[in-house]
């Protein structure tokens, strides 16, 4: 670095000539041949062209190629530093102020070094250009942090984190949200599934809802728009609930845009085809002259009470007794973890199961005990089973519709179906005050249902 000395924040040069850096122009007017002057200069030198107001000097090097490059030199307390402005470009009008896809000429160097000059001693009492430049590195650290972060937290990994969280918790949907989610947002909507999660709109989820609902998935619609909420609504409560996962807080959502949507109430409501009385006997008869695994598990399935399919085939060896069954409920509220479901046996349903032969981990699976029997498995022997027994438009789960209003029929009161069922529970009375685990009251209800199932039409229709 040269020693010419110049005046703190004035950039006034003093009548000093050091080496390696001559005044070219001695006056703040340059003079006309200042081209021809400039074309002259020595390589490798540092040559001042002029004062620049309200600070520093305007200073030309020309390098080995003889190209030659501007510089703003300023100086600030004992140090000084020289400032790139770009190269100097003969063929530009002398009079632009402006840069050219060359260069510069030299009043457009001035007025560039007039910028560079203006910025610094406006911003001297803060430590001028240096602590300029270090508040912009900041700045733009954090944007790229704050880049990085919205880059990580898009609509569709809130939706994957959830889906994740789900199943952490073990509950059943987690399956049917990730599948939702690719079939309904992040495949037909792509950019806006890379869309920061905090920006999107009610709107837009409103759109994604009206895709499915005019593909005649009105169902589908709304689930869509109850998944996307409970996952917006977990990273919202993630800042004040400990039990949901740190990394929520770091979508920073502070409102729930699927809360702005409606859904459509003609949807929701369940289709109510249960197997009636006489429907429920010709199945029962069907599957009680099966002498086989097959037939085993689902008298299993109907003198439980109808349990959910998915839990009753996930039942664990451990937990398969000869008096009662221990089951998991993951249906429920969002975030909640599953929940206990035991389930007396009444002595044909110990039979079942001991003609299972539960082994191993899972107690009805066709590796001993390996692996559990798929749900779909069991939910396609109970729709052979109907066929073979007459049944039209059959579905594994009208079963479970079926024992429900058979129960109902003979007097089961509510609660005692809602507990064998595994509807859960509510009320403060039930939920923290009621200790009793209802279970004699659970087994007579199965005691009723096997009496009405092996129930001859015929008696029945005299009873009637």
């Amino acid at each position: 670095m040269s020693s010419t000395t110049i005046n703190q924040y004035s950039g006034n040069i003093l009548a000093t000539k050091n080496k390696g850096e001559e005044p070219l122009v001695a006056t703040p007017a340059l003079a006309p041949s200042v081209g021809r002057l400039l074309n002259a200069l020595a390589p490798g030198t540092f040559k001042t062209l002029q004062k620049v107001q309200p600070s520093g000097a305007l200073q030309v090097r020309k390098n080995s190629s003889s190209a030659i490059s501007f510089f703003w030199r300023y100086s600030i307390g004992t140090k000084s530093e020289r400032v790139s402005i770009g190269l100097y470009d003969p063929s530009a009008p002398p009079k632009s102020l402006t840069g050219t896809t060359k260069g510069f000429s030299v009043a457009a160097a001035i007025r560039a070094a007039e910028v560079l000059a203006l910025e610094h001693h406006d911003h001297r009492l803060d430590g001028g250009r240096p602590a300029l430049l270090e508040a912009k590195r900041n700045a733009d650290e954090a944007a790229a942090k704050r880049a990085a972060k919205v880059g990580k937290h898009t609509l569709e990994n809130l939706l994957d984190h959830y889906a994740d969280h789900l199943e952490r918790l073990g509950r059943r949907s987690h399956s049917d949200v990730r599948s939702i989610f690719q079939l309904h947002v992040k495949g037909p909507w792509p950019d806006m599934a890379r869309q920061p999660a905090r920006e999107v709109t009610g709107e837009q989820i409103g759109d994604m809802m009206r895709r499915v609902a005019n593909a005649g998935k009105g169902r589908t619609a709304n689930k869509l728009r109850s998944y996307v909420r409970a996952a917006y609504q977990t990273a919202r409560a993630s800042r004040s609930k400990a039990s949901v996962p740190v990394h929520f807080k770091d979508y920073e959502i502070t409102h729930n845009p699927a809360m702005d949507t409606e859904p459509d109430e003609s949807h929701n409501r369940a289709r109510k085809q249960p197997l009636l009385e006489n429907d429920m006997r010709r199945y029962w008869r069907q599957i009680d002259s099966m002498h086989n695994f097959k037939g085993a598990v689902l008298r299993l399935h109907v003198l439980t009470g109808g349990q959910r399919i998915e839990q009753l085939v996930n039942l664990h060896t451990e937990h398969a007794g000869t008096d009662e069954i221990l089951l998991f409920d993951g249906k429920g509220r969002p975030g909640k973890g599953v929940r206990d479901n035991p389930v007396p046996l009444i002595p044909a349903a110990a039979e079942a199961l001991a003609a299972c032969e539960p082994s191993g981990v899972y107690a009805i699976s066709t590796d001993g005990g390996e692996t559990h029997l798929a749900a779909t498995t069991l939910s396609q022997w109970a729709k052979a089973a109907a066929a073979a027994a007459g049944l039209k438009d059959f579905q594994a789960k009208r079963i479970r519709s079926g024992v429900e209003t058979l129960l109902a029929k003979a007097g089961v009161s509510v609660e005692i179906r809602g507990r064998l069922q595994s509807h859960g529970i509510s009320g403060v009375q039930a939920r923290h005050y009621d200790g009793h685990d209802y279970m004699e009251e659970q087994r007579a209800a199965l005691e009723t249902l096997y009496a009405l199932v092996t129930r001859s039409s015929t008696v029945a229709s005299k009873s009637t």
